[in-house]
Protein backbone atom coordinates (compact mmCIF):
# COMPACT_ATOMS: atom_id res chain seq x y z
CA UNK A 1 0.00 0.00 0.00
CA UNK A 2 1.23 3.53 -0.79
CA UNK A 3 0.34 4.71 2.69
CA UNK A 4 3.37 2.78 3.95
CA UNK A 5 5.63 4.68 1.59
CA UNK A 6 4.00 7.90 2.74
CA UNK A 7 4.69 7.00 6.37
CA UNK A 8 8.36 6.41 5.57
CA UNK A 9 8.67 9.85 3.97
CA UNK A 10 6.87 11.45 6.93
CA UNK A 11 9.26 9.83 9.37
CA UNK A 12 11.36 12.53 11.00
CA UNK A 13 9.71 15.36 9.04
CA UNK A 14 9.20 18.44 11.21
CA UNK A 15 7.54 20.59 8.54
CA UNK A 16 5.48 19.36 5.59
CA UNK A 17 4.36 21.79 2.89
CA UNK A 18 1.14 21.01 1.04
CA UNK A 19 1.26 22.88 -2.27
CA UNK A 20 -1.72 23.53 -4.58
CA UNK A 21 -1.75 24.86 -8.14
CA UNK A 22 -2.34 28.49 -9.01
CA UNK A 23 -5.83 29.83 -8.43
CA UNK A 24 -6.52 26.67 -6.42
CA UNK A 25 -9.99 25.23 -7.01
CA UNK A 26 -12.10 23.36 -4.41
CA UNK A 27 -10.69 19.94 -5.31
CA UNK A 28 -7.17 21.20 -4.71
CA UNK A 29 -7.74 23.12 -1.51
CA UNK A 30 -10.19 20.63 0.01
CA UNK A 31 -7.86 17.71 -0.67
CA UNK A 32 -5.05 19.74 0.92
CA UNK A 33 -7.11 20.42 4.03
CA UNK A 34 -8.07 16.76 4.40
CA UNK A 35 -4.48 15.66 3.81
CA UNK A 36 -3.30 18.04 6.53
CA UNK A 37 -5.67 16.38 9.01
CA UNK A 38 -4.48 12.93 7.93
CA UNK A 39 -0.83 13.86 8.46
CA UNK A 40 -1.68 15.32 11.87
CA UNK A 41 -3.31 12.03 12.84
CA UNK A 42 -0.40 9.95 11.56
CA UNK A 43 2.35 12.23 12.93
CA UNK A 44 0.97 14.58 15.57
CA UNK A 45 4.37 16.19 16.13
CA UNK A 46 4.70 17.19 12.48
CA UNK A 47 3.80 20.77 11.51
CA UNK A 48 1.80 21.15 8.27
CA UNK A 49 1.44 24.26 6.13
CA UNK A 50 -0.88 24.72 3.14
CA UNK A 51 0.00 27.10 0.30
CA UNK A 52 -1.53 27.85 -3.09
CA UNK A 53 0.43 29.40 -5.93
CA UNK A 54 -1.14 32.78 -6.71
CA UNK A 55 -3.85 32.15 -4.12
CA UNK A 56 -7.29 30.58 -4.18
CA UNK A 57 -10.09 30.73 -6.71
CA UNK A 58 -13.09 32.84 -5.83
CA UNK A 59 -15.16 29.75 -5.01
CA UNK A 60 -12.40 28.29 -2.82
CA UNK A 61 -12.28 31.53 -0.85
CA UNK A 62 -16.04 31.27 -0.42
CA UNK A 63 -15.68 27.71 0.97
CA UNK A 64 -13.32 28.94 3.68
CA UNK A 65 -16.51 29.86 5.57
CA UNK A 66 -16.95 26.13 6.25
CA UNK A 67 -13.51 24.60 5.62
CA UNK A 68 -10.95 26.27 7.94
CA UNK A 69 -8.05 26.37 5.50
CA UNK A 70 -5.31 28.76 6.57
CA UNK A 71 -2.78 29.53 3.84
CA UNK A 72 0.89 30.27 4.39
CA UNK A 73 2.18 32.78 1.85
CA UNK A 74 4.93 32.50 0.97
CA UNK A 75 5.65 28.90 2.00
CA UNK A 76 8.62 28.25 4.29
CA UNK A 77 10.52 26.40 1.58
CA UNK A 78 13.81 26.74 3.43
CA UNK A 79 12.43 24.98 6.54
CA UNK A 80 10.47 22.22 4.79
CA UNK A 81 11.45 18.57 5.15
CA UNK A 82 8.83 17.27 2.71
CA UNK A 83 6.66 18.74 -0.05
CA UNK A 84 3.30 17.39 -1.21
CA UNK A 85 1.88 18.59 -4.54
CA UNK A 86 -1.90 18.22 -4.63
CA UNK A 87 -3.98 18.28 -7.83
CA UNK A 88 -0.85 19.61 -9.54
CA UNK A 89 0.56 17.34 -12.22
CA UNK A 90 2.98 19.84 -13.73
CA UNK A 91 5.31 22.42 -12.19
CA UNK A 92 4.03 24.99 -14.69
CA UNK A 93 0.93 25.21 -12.48
CA UNK A 94 3.04 26.61 -9.64
CA UNK A 95 3.66 30.00 -11.20
CA UNK A 96 6.72 31.69 -9.69
CA UNK A 97 7.38 28.61 -7.53
CA UNK A 98 8.08 26.49 -10.61
CA UNK A 99 11.80 27.20 -10.46
CA UNK A 100 12.04 26.92 -6.66
CA UNK A 101 10.53 23.49 -6.00
CA UNK A 102 12.90 21.25 -8.01
CA UNK A 103 15.96 23.05 -6.63
CA UNK A 104 15.10 22.43 -2.97
CA UNK A 105 16.43 18.90 -2.99
CA UNK A 106 13.62 17.82 -0.63
CA UNK A 107 11.45 14.70 -1.06
CA UNK A 108 8.31 15.42 -3.09
CA UNK A 109 5.01 13.51 -3.02
CA UNK A 110 2.51 13.95 -5.86
CA UNK A 111 -1.18 13.29 -5.19
CA UNK A 112 -3.31 13.81 -8.28
CA UNK A 113 -6.03 12.26 -10.41
CA UNK A 114 -4.29 13.35 -13.61
CA UNK A 115 -1.38 11.52 -15.18
CA UNK A 116 1.77 13.25 -13.88
CA UNK A 117 3.90 15.13 -16.38
CA UNK A 118 7.21 13.29 -17.00
CA UNK A 119 9.17 16.22 -15.54
CA UNK A 120 7.10 16.06 -12.36
CA UNK A 121 7.46 12.28 -12.09
CA UNK A 122 11.22 12.62 -12.44
CA UNK A 123 11.54 14.71 -9.27
CA UNK A 124 8.84 12.95 -7.21
CA UNK A 125 9.81 10.47 -4.50
CA UNK A 126 6.27 9.10 -4.48
CA UNK A 127 3.43 9.44 -7.00
CA UNK A 128 -0.07 8.71 -5.73
CA UNK A 129 -1.87 9.19 -9.02
CA UNK A 130 -4.84 7.51 -10.66
CA UNK A 131 -6.64 8.75 -13.77
CA UNK A 132 -9.41 6.29 -13.02
CA UNK A 133 -10.86 8.44 -10.23
CA UNK A 134 -12.86 11.62 -10.63
CA UNK A 135 -11.00 13.91 -8.25
CA UNK A 136 -7.95 14.30 -6.04
CA UNK A 137 -10.28 14.32 -3.03
CA UNK A 138 -11.29 10.76 -3.90
CA UNK A 139 -7.63 9.71 -3.79
CA UNK A 140 -7.20 11.37 -0.40
CA UNK A 141 -10.24 9.51 0.89
CA UNK A 142 -8.60 6.27 -0.24
CA UNK A 143 -5.52 7.23 1.78
CA UNK A 144 -7.63 7.63 4.93
CA UNK A 145 -9.07 4.16 4.35
CA UNK A 146 -5.65 2.59 3.80
CA UNK A 147 -4.29 4.26 6.93
CA UNK A 148 -7.35 3.22 8.98
CA UNK A 149 -7.79 6.82 10.12
CA UNK A 150 -11.29 8.15 10.84
CA UNK A 151 -12.37 11.34 9.08
CA UNK A 152 -13.50 14.32 11.12
CA UNK A 153 -16.83 15.86 10.13
CA UNK A 154 -15.06 18.84 8.57
CA UNK A 155 -12.61 16.68 6.62
CA UNK A 156 -15.50 14.54 5.34
CA UNK A 157 -17.32 17.70 4.22
CA UNK A 158 -14.17 18.98 2.52
CA UNK A 159 -13.76 15.77 0.52
CA UNK A 160 -17.42 15.83 -0.52
CA UNK A 161 -17.14 19.44 -1.69
CA UNK A 162 -13.98 18.76 -3.71
CA UNK A 163 -15.52 15.72 -5.35
CA UNK A 164 -18.77 17.54 -6.13
CA UNK A 165 -16.90 20.44 -7.71
CA UNK A 166 -14.63 18.37 -9.92
CA UNK A 167 -17.47 16.15 -11.16
CA UNK A 168 -19.89 19.03 -11.90
CA UNK A 169 -22.10 18.00 -9.00
CA UNK A 170 -21.49 14.33 -9.90
CA UNK A 171 -22.72 14.64 -13.49
CA UNK A 172 -19.42 13.20 -14.77
CA UNK A 173 -18.56 11.15 -11.68
CA UNK A 174 -17.38 7.58 -12.07
CA UNK A 175 -18.85 4.66 -10.13
CA UNK A 176 -16.07 4.70 -7.54
CA UNK A 177 -16.98 8.30 -6.66
CA UNK A 178 -20.56 7.34 -5.80
CA UNK A 179 -19.31 4.63 -3.46
CA UNK A 180 -17.19 7.21 -1.63
CA UNK A 181 -20.08 9.69 -1.53
CA UNK A 182 -22.36 7.05 0.01
CA UNK A 183 -19.83 6.51 2.80
CA UNK A 184 -19.38 10.26 3.35
CA UNK A 185 -23.15 10.66 3.65
CA UNK A 186 -23.22 7.88 6.23
CA UNK A 187 -20.64 9.88 8.20
CA UNK A 188 -23.10 12.74 8.47
CA UNK A 189 -22.38 14.94 5.46
CA UNK A 190 -25.56 16.60 4.19
CA UNK A 191 -25.53 16.54 0.40
CA UNK A 192 -28.17 19.26 0.18
CA UNK A 193 -26.28 21.65 2.47
CA UNK A 194 -22.90 20.87 0.93
CA UNK A 195 -24.06 21.42 -2.65
CA UNK A 196 -25.60 24.74 -1.67
CA UNK A 197 -22.14 25.84 -0.47
CA UNK A 198 -20.87 25.48 -4.04
CA UNK A 199 -23.45 27.96 -5.34
CA UNK A 200 -21.48 31.19 -5.63
CA UNK A 201 -23.38 34.35 -6.56
CA UNK A 202 -22.01 35.87 -9.78
CA UNK A 203 -20.66 39.37 -9.28
CA UNK A 204 -20.87 42.19 -11.79
CA UNK A 205 -17.31 41.80 -13.09
CA UNK A 206 -17.91 38.16 -14.01
CA UNK A 207 -21.22 39.00 -15.68
CA UNK A 208 -19.56 41.73 -17.73
CA UNK A 209 -16.73 39.37 -18.70
CA UNK A 210 -19.24 36.77 -19.91
CA UNK A 211 -21.14 39.32 -21.98
CA UNK A 212 -17.94 40.67 -23.55
CA UNK A 213 -16.83 37.13 -24.35
CA UNK A 214 -20.19 36.47 -26.00
CA UNK A 215 -19.84 39.62 -28.11
CA UNK A 216 -16.48 38.35 -29.36
CA UNK A 217 -17.58 34.76 -29.93
CA UNK A 218 -16.39 33.22 -33.20
CA UNK A 219 -18.23 30.07 -34.24
CA UNK A 220 -16.64 27.37 -36.36
CA UNK A 221 -18.02 24.03 -37.46
CA UNK A 222 -16.09 20.76 -37.72
CA UNK A 223 -18.04 17.78 -39.07
CA UNK A 224 -21.25 18.90 -37.44
CA UNK A 225 -19.76 20.01 -34.13
CA UNK A 226 -19.97 23.68 -33.13
CA UNK A 227 -16.73 25.09 -31.71
CA UNK A 228 -16.69 28.55 -30.16
CA UNK A 229 -13.61 30.76 -29.68
CA UNK A 230 -13.44 33.97 -27.72
CA UNK A 231 -10.96 36.29 -26.01
CA UNK A 232 -11.33 37.77 -22.52
CA UNK A 233 -8.69 38.87 -20.00
CA UNK A 234 -10.32 37.16 -17.02
CA UNK A 235 -13.05 34.65 -16.14
CA UNK A 236 -12.13 32.46 -19.11
CA UNK A 237 -13.47 29.30 -17.46
CA UNK A 238 -16.75 30.98 -16.56
CA UNK A 239 -17.21 32.22 -20.13
CA UNK A 240 -16.42 28.78 -21.52
CA UNK A 241 -19.07 27.20 -19.30
CA UNK A 242 -21.56 29.84 -20.43
CA UNK A 243 -20.90 29.01 -24.08
CA UNK A 244 -21.75 25.36 -23.46
CA UNK A 245 -25.06 26.48 -22.00
CA UNK A 246 -25.62 28.57 -25.14
CA UNK A 247 -25.27 25.48 -27.30
CA UNK A 248 -21.70 25.09 -28.55
CA UNK A 249 -20.17 21.64 -28.29
CA UNK A 250 -16.64 22.89 -27.55
CA UNK A 251 -15.72 26.25 -26.01
CA UNK A 252 -12.20 27.68 -26.18
CA UNK A 253 -11.72 30.95 -24.29
CA UNK A 254 -8.35 32.59 -23.84
CA UNK A 255 -6.70 35.75 -22.69
CA UNK A 256 -3.33 37.47 -22.36
CA UNK A 257 -2.44 39.09 -19.05
CA UNK A 258 0.98 40.26 -17.83
CA UNK A 259 2.62 38.54 -20.85
CA UNK A 260 1.06 35.22 -19.81
CA UNK A 261 -1.38 33.28 -21.95
CA UNK A 262 -4.25 31.36 -20.38
CA UNK A 263 -6.83 29.29 -22.22
CA UNK A 264 -9.82 27.40 -20.81
CA UNK A 265 -11.41 24.59 -22.78
CA UNK A 266 -14.78 22.98 -22.13
CA UNK A 267 -16.83 20.45 -24.08
CA UNK A 268 -20.19 18.83 -23.69
CA UNK A 269 -20.42 15.28 -22.43
CA UNK A 270 -22.07 14.35 -25.74
CA UNK A 271 -19.05 15.61 -27.66
CA UNK A 272 -16.66 13.52 -25.57
CA UNK A 273 -18.77 10.37 -25.70
CA UNK A 274 -19.34 10.50 -29.48
CA UNK A 275 -15.91 11.68 -30.62
CA UNK A 276 -13.69 10.24 -27.91
CA UNK A 277 -11.73 13.52 -27.87
CA UNK A 278 -10.27 14.01 -24.38
CA UNK A 279 -9.69 17.75 -23.97
CA UNK A 280 -6.89 17.40 -21.43
CA UNK A 281 -4.93 14.67 -23.18
CA UNK A 282 -5.71 15.23 -26.86
CA UNK A 283 -6.02 19.01 -27.07
CA UNK A 284 -4.66 20.89 -24.06
CA UNK A 285 -1.44 18.90 -23.77
CA UNK A 286 -0.20 19.49 -27.36
CA UNK A 287 -1.54 23.05 -27.27
CA UNK A 288 0.44 23.70 -24.10
CA UNK A 289 3.60 22.56 -25.82
CA UNK A 290 2.83 24.86 -28.76
CA UNK A 291 2.62 27.93 -26.48
CA UNK A 292 5.84 26.96 -24.67
CA UNK A 293 3.91 26.09 -21.55
CA UNK A 294 1.79 23.30 -20.16
CA UNK A 295 -1.70 22.01 -20.76
CA UNK A 296 -3.86 19.27 -19.31
CA UNK A 297 -7.07 18.44 -17.52
CA UNK A 298 -10.12 16.27 -17.76
CA UNK A 299 -12.05 14.76 -20.64
CA UNK A 300 -14.47 17.70 -20.86
CA UNK A 301 -12.58 20.40 -18.95
CA UNK A 302 -9.00 21.51 -19.48
CA UNK A 303 -6.63 24.44 -19.31
CA UNK A 304 -3.48 25.75 -20.94
CA UNK A 305 -0.86 28.17 -19.62
CA UNK A 306 1.95 29.57 -21.73
CA UNK A 307 3.04 32.56 -23.71
CA UNK A 308 2.72 33.96 -27.21
CA UNK A 309 0.01 35.16 -29.54
CA UNK A 310 -3.55 34.13 -28.67
CA UNK A 311 -4.74 34.15 -32.29
CA UNK A 312 -1.97 31.71 -33.25
CA UNK A 313 -2.89 29.54 -30.28
CA UNK A 314 -6.53 29.45 -31.37
CA UNK A 315 -5.53 28.44 -34.90
CA UNK A 316 -3.32 25.69 -33.53
CA UNK A 317 -6.13 24.54 -31.24
CA UNK A 318 -8.54 24.36 -34.16
CA UNK A 319 -6.06 22.36 -36.23
CA UNK A 320 -5.68 19.91 -33.33
CA UNK A 321 -9.44 19.55 -33.00
CA UNK A 322 -9.85 19.01 -36.73
CA UNK A 323 -7.28 16.25 -36.60
CA UNK A 324 -8.84 14.61 -33.54
CA UNK A 325 -12.48 14.63 -34.61
CA UNK A 326 -13.11 11.51 -36.61
CA UNK A 327 -14.22 12.04 -40.20
CA UNK A 328 -16.39 8.95 -39.88
CA UNK A 329 -18.84 10.50 -37.42
CA UNK A 330 -22.37 10.40 -38.80
CA UNK A 331 -23.97 13.80 -39.18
Amino acid sequence: MQIKELMKLLSGAKLVLLICHHNADPDAICSAYATSTLISELKSETRVEISAAEGLSKLSKHLQRWIPVELTDPPHFDQADLLVLLDTNTLKQLGSWEEIVPKLGKPIILIDHHAPHPETSAIASLCIADEGVSSTCELVYRMFKEAHVALSQTAALALFLGMAFDTRHFVIARSSAFKVVAELLEMGVSAENALSMLALPMDTSERVARVKAAQRLELRKVRGWLIGYSEIRSFQASAARAFLALGVHVAVVGGEKNSALRISLRSSQEFYEKTGVHLGRDVAKPLGEFVSGMGGGHSTSAGVNGEGDLKSAFERCHAILQGQISPFRSE
